[in-house]
């Protein structure tokens, strides 16, 4: 269970140091890409104390070479959105969003490892599409704005395939041993990738670089690191399914960052909101019978 807390506390602390960025200014493309290069140094670090050659040779495939690159593409785009979601469109909403693509995970569950599905599971999963919807509206009346909207489907759709990934691959290829070397290969991957878009930006001079935003983007990359690393520790712990893990994570995490927002950074969150998490809770709660 404290892989879990840990987890859940982790994940948070990143949502709001994202919120944070924005009230001192940190630029987020470069804070994130920094990030990804301490949390993978981070993870080389842990690797060179598990190491055993004959079974690192063993489990170090082409399949996982790729799948540790999709998924650093995957990690540094919803990174990307969430950063600018948390900023600019709230953390409530945006946290919703990207916590809400458990529904994608758990779908991969039940089709490729046969996870037992249930009538209250497949309640869950609507109520949790409907708690989004419900949420995305920001008063009685009014909508969030189509590129809003876009965003928000983004992150879920990347987070949801990111964690679906993960999922599959704690099952068949990470062990104590290779585990650290394959979060290596994904975080420094990350690395690289928003390295390419920041040369870019620098290039087109929207971007310059800054050492408050480098010294920012390292910090974040600790409970980056830890964040990943006790996530999946939970999951193959064996004391819980996966089907229960995402959901009970994602929970903690839109109620802590909820209530840290309104204590933190004052952030007014509309009825409207408050009912997609009472939904989003019970969705979570269905899918956990």
């Amino acid at each position: 269970m404290i892989e879990l807390i840990i987890t859940t506390t982790t994940f948070s602390i990143m949502i709001m140091l994202f919120k944070y960025f924005d009230k001192i200014q940190v630029n987020n493309l470069i804070a994130i890409t920094f990030n990804y290069f301490t949390a993978g140094i981070l993870a080389l670090m842990s690797f060179s104390k598990d190491f055993n050659l004959t079974e690192i040779q063993d489990s170090i495939t082409i399949t996982y070479i790729f799948l540790a690159l999709l998924v650093g593409l995957f990690f540094v785009v919803t990174f990307n959105l969430y950063a600018y979601g948390t900023q600019k469109i709230g953390i409530t909403i945006s946290t919703i969003s990207n916590k809400m693509s458990m529904i994608i995970p758990i779908l991969i569950g039940l089709i490729l490892f046969k996870e037992t599905i249930t009538f209250f599971k497949i309640l869950g999963i609507i109520l949790a599409i409907g708690a989004i919807i419900i949420a995305s509206k920001e008063d009685g009346n009014s909508k969030l704005s189509k590129k809003h909207l876009i965003i928000l489907l983004l992150l879920f759709l990347g987070q949801g395939m990111a964690d679906g990934i993960l999922n599959w691959t704690q099952k068949n290829m990470l062990s104590e041993q290779n585990m650290n070397l394959f979060f290596a290969i994904t975080f420094l991957a990350a690395g690289l990738i928003g390295s390419f878009f920041l040369i870019f930006q620098i290039g087109r001079s929207k971007v310059k670089f800054d050492k408050k935003s480098i010294v920012w983007g390292i910090v974040l990359g600790i409970p980056n690191y830890l964040t990943l690393l006790y996530f999946i520790k939970s999951l193959k712990n064996g004391l819980l399914d996966s089907f229960q893990i995402f959901p009970i994570v994602n929970m903690g995490v839109i109620i802590l960052c909820t209530v840290s927002s309104i204590l933190i950074f004052n952030e007014k969150v509309s009825l409207f909101k408050w009912v997609g998490i009472g939904i989003g809770v019970l969705a979570i709660s269905m899918i956990l019978l």
